[in-house]
């Protein structure tokens, strides 16, 4: 089964009444602000997460800007959302599929195994004309499910620091831009960790609204990296914070790309360290 729903299959599973858990992972820089877009509208249903807060810890230059959730606090979050142990869960955001990535990454890592990703998001189910909802969203019911942190693998730091002196695989998911250090807003640094091969995150979506590609189209961006699952099997996948390798990390697994470690703190966590080095320039496929 996909890692992917489409509007038309979550339509058809909320007329049918199918018991599932659908989470609004939505993300603003002021607090409230995400309710507030919750609020004006969303999926019937949905239940409301401010992804800033559920999925990401407290940022540190030791830990880089959205660092794993404290599991208790997850655990407060998986009963204010009534997730059951025996119902699949849904998660989307306003359509960029970010934090709806980022959602599905942490909510596998804590131990939810039926988690899929709505393609597209609100946007595009807004735009095949769906209905929508204002409010507060839906009840809640009792929960059964314990967040199981680390069931997702992770790299640390210092695993990292291994992999790019031994030459094994790292894959960075920023934008081009950001990875051969040409444009760095957000870091201490610009560049990449030495040896990465760059393949972008939004190159697994359509132009336009923001569909991710089929499974098919993205081996072949893969490909076009040089990336099979032979080579991939034991990368460590980064991006700047957590967020866009999330996504990374749901296209590939969908792609058949299992087990594969995340990075968490990525280039926010490494650039901090001045004892890091960094390479800068293009590296966009393997053995380049």
């Amino acid at each position: 089964m996909s890692i992917l729903v489409s509007p038309q299959e979550l339509q058809q599973s909320i007329h049918h009444g199918d018991r599932l858990t659908l989470l609004a992972s939505l993300w603003q820089p002021v607090e409230g602000e995400s309710y507030n877009q919750f609020s004006s509208m969303h999926i019937p249903t949905a239940q409301y997460s401010d992804a800033a807060q559920a999925f990401v810890g407290l940022p540190g230059s030791k830990v880089g800007r959205n660092p794993l959730p404290d599991p208790d606090k997850l655990q407060n979050w998986f009963e204010k959302w009534g997730l059951r142990s025996n119902r699949p869960v849904v998660v989307y955001d306003e359509g960029r599929g970010v934090f709806a990535g980022r959602a599905w990454w942490t909510l596998r890592w804590a131990g939810v195994e039926d988690v899929r990703i709505l393609n597209g998001g609100l946007k595009y189910w807004a735009h095949l004309g769906f209905e929508t909802l204002t409010g507060p969203g839906n009840l809640v019911v009792n929960t059964d499910a314990e967040v199981r942190p680390g069931s997702m693998p992770t790299a640390t730091l210092e695993e990292a620091r291994e992999y790019s002196e031994n030459g094994g695989l790292l894959i960075d998911t920023r934008t081009r831009n950001r990875f051969s250090g040409r444009r760095e807003n957000l870091d201490l640094k610009a560049g990449h960790i030495p040896g990465a091969v760059n393949v972008p995150e939004r190159f697994f979506h359509h132009d336009g609204i923001r569909t991710l590609k089929s499974r098919e189209e993205n081996l072949q961006v893969l490909a076009d990296a040089g990336l099979t699952p032979e080579n991939v099997k034991d990368a460590i996948i980064y991006s700047g914070s957590g967020n866009h390798s999330a996504l990374a990390l749901a296209v590939l697994e969908d792609a058949g790309f299992h087990g594969l470690r995340h990075f968490v703190g990525g280039w926010s966590q490494w650039s901090a360290d001045p004892a890091n080095p960094v390479e800068r320039g293009d590296r966009f496929r393997v053995g380049e």
